[in-house]
């Protein structure tokens, strides 16, 4: 753990926005102080039935991920809001979660004002969840009944031991789809349940499921 990791509190920038739209985000950042990150590709998925009709109701996104400190983050994501129009729909959503401890993010400036230790009462959760390629569309139909309005899905790949399989022996790595869903507080166990349920993830291979607390949000409406 860095010396400064253990006096100071740091939180997690998650970013969602359209495609293209990642590299605007990092100089919005950058302008506030906010330096480093790292761009994901993804997909969200949208109710439209206009959309879906014209099969357009995917649409590519691009995650943006930054660690820094919470005197930093709130007055980023300020300047995020302002610049992308978060206050709009399908302008993209912002959000921090709450980080325990981080190793080669520099420290801030002296001069910055240090964030107040206080906890704040969360009102949304982020699920994500993992699984095998193809088996994303699954879990946000399971999600839904329970209350989610969409989600995030971002490709990615597996390393457990149990997972890899070999064709022409080589051993083959599969793919995996990480299914980021935000969630009010009140509606986190029926989602979870729901997708614990349709997905069987408690049983070994089928998946992995966590929840992280969100402190402060941008761009979601209830």
């Amino acid at each position: 753990m860095s010396n400064n990791a253990e006096s100071e509190q740091w939180v997690l920038i998650c970013t969602v926005v359209n495609f293209g739209v990642g590299s605007k985000v990092m100089t919005i950042l950058r302008e506030q102080g906010v330096s480093g990150g790292t761009i994901f590709l993804g997909k969200g998925t949208v109710k439209n039935h206009l959309l879906e009709i014209l099969d357009l109701n995917d649409i590519r996104k691009e995650i943006v991920l930054n660690v820094t400190v919470p005197s930093l983050a709130n007055r980023a994501l300020e300047a995020l809001n302002k610049q992308l129009a978060f206050d709009k729909p399908h302008h993209g959503i912002a959000f921090t979660i709450p980080v325990k401890s981080q190793v080669g993010v520099h420290p801030v400036a002296p001069d910055q004002p240090k964030e107040r230790r206080g906890v704040m009462k969360p009102m949304y959760n982020a699920i994500f969840v993992v699984v095998d390629k193809g088996k994303a569309e699954e879990v946000i139909e399971a999600a839904k009944p329970a209350g989610a309005r969409g989600a995030t899905v971002i490709n990615a790949r597996g390393s457990g031991i149990h997972e890899t399989k070999k064709l022409f022996a080589m051993p083959i790595e599969p793919e995996k789809e990480i299914v980021m869903i935000l969630a009010q507080i009140e509606l986190t166990d029926a989602i979870v349940s729901r997708i614990r349920e349709q997905l069987q993830i408690e049983e070994p291979g089928k998946g992995i499921m966590f929840i992280l607390n969100v402190e402060r949000t941008y761009g979601l409406y209830r």
